[in-house]
């Protein structure tokens, strides 16, 4: 390991870390610049088992022993910091061992990740981490074979997603996917059929359709509040709801995600 003592939060070399905790920043730069943050000795190796490139680590002196397997074969710097000056940096206490600097790896074309699949989710415009996370988590638990997200879903590499998942997104085969009609005709030219999880008069109680499923179903997820989009639902083939009771009409969606999901299984 290229070990690296630093002392000055405005190091240029530590730029990937800066400012972890604004959102709106993170979530703009880092598909631009074509990273995304690790956190925690855990995720740092999910991602370097999963092909996943670093630029750099960034990590308080007692956790080199831990990171040091994982990283004895990897030409990358580590920079090693006192946790006060870690915590300026990112703007928070790093509790978790280490950040990592990854360089995203090319998401695949929607048609090759749908090729060999029976069950995907496809998630419209969430826009909450968290969720997006728990749902990543619930496919890779409940047996789904992939996530196909739209292009204004939250990103799945943040690192609130990537926690927690507890970094199922580095091992659940994900891409983006066009806005629709494209979508729908992507998913119908590889043969699945779009259940949207949604409210409707007309909706489908998830037993009964899960009782005469067919073989390959793209289950459409919508965003927190507002549900799925009006293109969305005019592009599903079936709308399937979860029956509730005591006047509830709806789980949090990525609940929702795990009850459905538990129902189709294959």
């Amino acid at each position: 390991m290229q070990l690296v003592p630093v002392d000055d939060p405005a190091d240029p070399r530590l730029t990937d870390y800066l400012r972890l905790t604004d959102v709106v920043l993170r979530r703009l730069s880092e598909p631009e610049g074509g990273l995304y943050i690790a956190e925690s000795t855990k995720v740092i190796q999910r991602a370097l088992e999963a092909g996943h490139r670093p630029r750099s680590v960034l990590l308080q002196e007692k956790w080199i022993p831990d990171l040091a397997p994982l990283l004895e074969d990897v030409d990358v710097p580590v920079y090693v910091a006192p946790p006060p000056l870690l915590e300026e940096i990112t703007g928070f206490v790093l509790h978790r061992g280490a950040l990592a600097s990854m360089h995203r790896p090319v998401l695949p074309a929607p048609a090759e990740l749908l090729r060999d699949a029976r069950r995907v989710v496809v998630l419209e415009d969430i826009v909450d981490h968290t969720n997006v996370g728990a749902i990543f988590r619930a496919v890779a638990g409940l047996g789904a074979d992939a996530v196909l997200v739209t292009p204004r879903c939250a990103d799945p590499l943040y690192r609130r997603s990537v926690r927690v998942s507890m970094a199922a997104v580095l091992q659940i085969p994900w891409t983006r996917l066009p806005e629709w009609p494209e979508a729908a005709e992507v998913l119908h030219a590889s043969g699945f059929e779009i259940a949207a999880l949604a409210l409707d008069d007309d909706a489908v109680p998830l037993d009964d359709y899960a009782a005469t499923a067919p073989e390959r179903v793209a289950l459409l997820l919508g965003t927190e509040g507002d549900g799925l989009s009006r293109a969305a639902l005019r592009h599903a083939d079936r709308v399937v709801t979860i029956p509730m009771q005591r006047g509830i009409d709806s789980l949090n969606v990525a609940a929702a995600s795990a009850v459905a999901l538990w129902a189709l299984r294959v």
